[in-house]
């Protein structure tokens, strides 16, 4: 099937052509976002693949199906940036891949925990200068220490593994217990309770109308004093503002991220030449107990692979007509 790939890197054209030998789709690769002004694009091809930050607003969708646009194939697990119900409207059929490796994005939440906790990126900094000295890096140890999961999919199973590996209590947040995560010892209870009784909270929950601001300035008033906050998610499930407010307080001790609410402007470009216009985001890189990586949470050879290979098998079973259960339904 004839696609146009949006919003593509040198790693993603590599991984798409080298797994394509095996499907032998026709693939052309395009540097912009698919947004209304770059929708022309997509003249002519039957399928578009688009990723995260790709804008399938209502005016997009009608300009794409205007030119012959049926599929559209995200080559991520999260679909909040498309319109559902004008797409179902307009017979485009959206696939999705609902998991690439929870590995990746489990371990990076990890990473973030260590990063913060044994101020890594400050120890790096001050020996590269000759500074050796260990003032201001104290850390926890994280062994006995409750940890809150919001979201116990698959990614947010694989966390639950690695943390109760560091010998750490669990708590869960989520509509339905994961049998896994309940034979390691997992207790779910409600989101205030976990949110009172964390030392450590990871949200690893999709974006969806319930779960926008899930931590907002009502939300962090649970929250022990100088609790850690991770987010390897979506940028949407936090209140940008009401975590810099308890920052500012001590309400939030710690804080680290890989999504960002409005990172469309800014992740997956070099803007080191350029002055960043978000002050919000300005005033988060200025806190000293603030970690901020640019959605590479999923980014590891393995992911990328699997990624590529999902998202040709999502484009090739739509051609053939056949059923798949990466089908994105409106509900």
């Amino acid at each position: 099937m004839r696609t146009a790939f949006f919003n593509t890197k040198l790693y993603d054209k590599h991984s798409f052509i080298e797994i394509n030998e095996d499907y032998n789709h026709e693939l052309t690769f395009f540097e912009p976002r698919l947004t209304p002004k770059t929708a022309s694009l997509a003249a002519g091809f039957p399928a578009v693949c688009v990723f995260i930050n790709d804008e399938l607003d209502e005016d997009t969708l009608r300009a794409i199906a205007a030119t012959g646009t049926k599929l559209i194939a995200l080559r991520c697990a999260g679909f909040n940036n498309i319109n559902l119900s004008v797409a179902e409207e307009l017979g485009i059929t959206v696939m999705r891949v609902p998991a690439y490796s929870p590995y990746a994005v489990a371990e990076h939440a990890v990473g973030l925990i260590m990063a913060l906790n044994r101020k890594l990126y400050r120890a790096y900094n001050r020996v590269r200068d000759d500074n050796f000295s260990l003032d201001g890096l104290l850390g926890f140890d994280l062994h006995g220490k409750t940890i809150g999961i919001v979201g116990t999919g698959k990614i947010g199973q694989c966390f639950a593994q690695i943390m109760n590996g560091f010998g750490c209590k669990l708590l869960a947040y989520d509509v339905r217990v994961n049998p896994a995560c309940a034979d390691i010892g997992v207790d779910y209870v409600e989101l205030p309770i976990l949110l009172t009784r964390s030392d450590i909270i990871s949200l690893h929950c999709p974006l969806l109308p319930s779960t926008h601001h899930l931590i907002n300035a009502e939300s962090i008033q649970h929250f022990k004093p100088g609790s850690m906050l991770i987010n390897t998610s979506r940028g949407g499930l936090i209140d940008t503002n009401a975590v810099i407010e308890a920052i500012k307080s001590g309400r939030v001790g710690y804080f680290g991220i890989d999504v960002y609410e409005r990172e469309g402007s800014l992740f997956f470009e070099d803007l080191s030449d350029t002055v960043i216009q978000d002050d919000t985001f300005q005033l988060l890189q200025s806190f000293p107990n603030v970690v901020i990586t640019a959605h590479q949470a999923f980014f590891t050879k393995e992911a990328l692979r699997n990624i590529a290979q999902v998202t040709l098998a999502n484009i090739s079973d739509v051609e053939a007509g056949r059923t798949n259960s990466n089908a994105v339904k409106l509900t």
